[in-house]
């Protein structure tokens, strides 16, 4: 495919996640709500189509009733790219990977310097790793045996970088580039408290923002970690991710009740609060030979995703009875969205050939061989045990592939070759279809940001949907790139000051939600960085203001 072609695809599918929309008054004004919590609900792998399929068979009664008083979205979008770092920055950034600077939790950056480089005098560039090894149980290769992930982070995840000439640490909250909606609220809400629960318990500190402050109430989980019950993590069948989410879900109860998420002390309730689910996302990965996915390509899910759906669900229920009990739910607005989907739901689609991506670029000298690159040459086999390679690059693949080259001046050659290997047969990455495309140059730099500042990938292969660059037997689906079905997000926002439930169909972005937080408490959203560089909107048909709204009541 010639690269013409390819970039008139790409600016197809740019257009079909637009996020620019006109002025157009509502069809029915709504009076400005008077919203003093929000409630930001992220269930990792929740589609568009999900939402509309349990809601007609009735499925999902709990999120059907916050629909009912409340605006849904049937267009919404990740911005780009659907890791779970970026699609919870946009969340809380209200910007893409090119404002925010994250890209995966797994990542690089040239710029930075080992952990153990405390002087910043040695090579540039480093894998960065924030995810379950990022606390203390990970450090030296450990085992990851305390659900706070040990109570401290690991000293060998945290990089250096020059600041001022003098060499500081690197922790994840200095690592993300813009503030969150946490640290605004903390800044023009008098009194407001904040709070968030995820998946990780060290990893996910980015969410205080730069000033490291952001967050009152991070809960320390670490969903990775070893369950005593069991001898297993919480990841291992979807069920048991249930116990892992239900630590989550006690904790927004107790903060309706005006407890920290532990219940162990009294505090206010949050201004601004929520948490992550990885039930669904669990039993959508399940290979279907095993109950996991969906049955066929209408999202028709299997009896884990039906089950997992229908738990979190249940949860939302609880979080509602505890709102209106607390005589909270009229002054609190309810976001239920996702970070990501999952890819591909269609179970015939699924491609695995393994990471044929990393085999061709190793194959022609862009890497170093055997995969002694970044940390992906380490003594434990542990990312984040302190002996990993500087300077290497970096190759990350799940559904997409994010390209750190060890080489910036091989460029050309290595979009050639990977141009030259678009089959799907060895060596070929499998990105020779319609819906595939191989970004860098100009055109990466405009969307993402420019590679040679140190953050942004070199290259971004997206590959035909339904790829996933393993060979692994454990996943039939996965999520991190920008096909269909990890891109396209449900998203309600519910509170009762909504007379008319209403469907919008003009395509929205989930950068969108965080605007569209600070509005509802009466806020600048230019309070936000992102928001203000990326000229982000807030969502249409809220009464908050502007918006062209393609829209039909209910």
């Amino acid at each position: 495919m010639t690269n013409g072609k390819r970039r008139s695809l790409f600016g197809a599918l740019l257009a079909s996640g637009a996020i620019t929309v006109g002025v157009h008054p509502a069809a029915h004004a709504e009076p400005k709500p008077d919203v003093k919590h929000v409630l930001l609900i992220s269930i990792d792998g929740l589609h568009e189509q999900d939402v509309a399929r349990c809601i007609s068979a009735n499925t999902c009664p709990n999120l059907a009733v916050l629909a009912q008083s409340g605006v849904t979205y049937t267009n919404a979008y990740t911005p780009g790219l659907s890791d779970s770092f970026p699609g919870l920055a946009a969340l809380v950034t209200g910007g893409s990977p090119k404002s925010a600077g994250l890209f995966y939790d797994v990542s690089y950056d040239r710029t930075l310097f080992a952990p153990s480089d405390t002087t910043c005098s040695g090579k540039q560039g480093w894998n960065v790793v924030f995810d379950e090894t990022t606390g203390i149980d990970g450090e030296n290769g450990g085992a990851l045996t305390h659900l706070d992930g040990g109570g401290a982070f690991n000293p060998q995840a945290i990089p250096h970088a020059l600041v001022g000439g003098v060499c500081v640490p690197v922790y994840p909250h200095n690592y993300v580039k813009t503030n969150t909606i946490f640290e605004v609220v903390k800044e023009h809400v008098a009194g407001a408290r904040t709070a968030w629960a995820d998946k990780h318990a060290w990893g996910y500190d980015w969410l205080n923002g730069p000033s490291g402050k952001g967050v009152d109430d991070l809960a320390r989980t670490e969903i990775n970690s070893i369950d005593p019950s069991t001898g297993t993590d919480y990841t291992d069948v979807y069920s048991h991710t249930e116990k892992f989410d239900t630590y989550h879900v006690q904790a927004i109860i107790n903060q309706i009740d005006g407890k920290n998420s532990t219940g162990t002390a009294s505090a206010s309730v949050p201004t601004l609060f929520g948490t992550n689910f990885q039930t669904l996302s669990v039993a959508q990965k399940a290979p279907v030979a095993k109950g996991g996915g969906y049955l066929d390509a209408s999202f028709t899910p299997g009896p884990a995703v039906t089950n997992a759906i229908a738990y979190v669900d249940d949860a939302l229920g609880r979080f509602v009875s505890e709102l209106k009990q607390r005589n909270l739910y009229s002054s609190t607005a309810i976001i239920v969205t996702a970070k990501h989907g999952q890819s591909p739901t269609d179970h015939t689609k699924l491609v695995k050939n393994g990471d044929t991506l990393t085999k061709l670029l190793e194959a022609n000298n862009y890497l170093d061989p055997n995969g002694n690159f970044g940390q992906n040459n380490t003594a434990s086999g542990n990312l984040n045990d302190g002996t990993g390679l500087v300077g290497t690059g970096f190759v990350q693949t799940d559904d997409v592939g994010l390209i750190w080259l060890r080489d910036r001046s091989q460029l050309n050659a290595v979009v050639s070759t990977l141009n030259a290997n678009l089959g799907c047969n060895a060596p070929g990455i499998c990105a020779d279809g319609p819906q595939a495309y191989i970004l860098s140059g100009s055109r990466l730099a405009e969307r993402f940001g420019d590679p040679a500042a140190g953050r942004t990938p070199d290259i971004i292969v997206q590959p035909n949907p339904g790829v996933i660059y393993t060979s692994s037997t454990k996943k039939d689906e996965e999520h991190g790139g920008n096909a269909p079905d990890d891109s396209h997000l449900g998203l309600v926002v519910s509170f009762p000051g909504i007379r008319h439930a209403r469907t919008i169909d003009a395509p929205v972005h989930t950068t969108q939600v965080a605007p569209t937080i600070l509005r509802l408490l009466d806020l600048k959203p230019e309070f936000l960085h992102s928001v203000a560089q990326e000229g982000t909107r807030a969502l249409p048909g809220l009464g908050l203001g502007h918006g062209h709204e393609h829209e039909h009541d209910e």
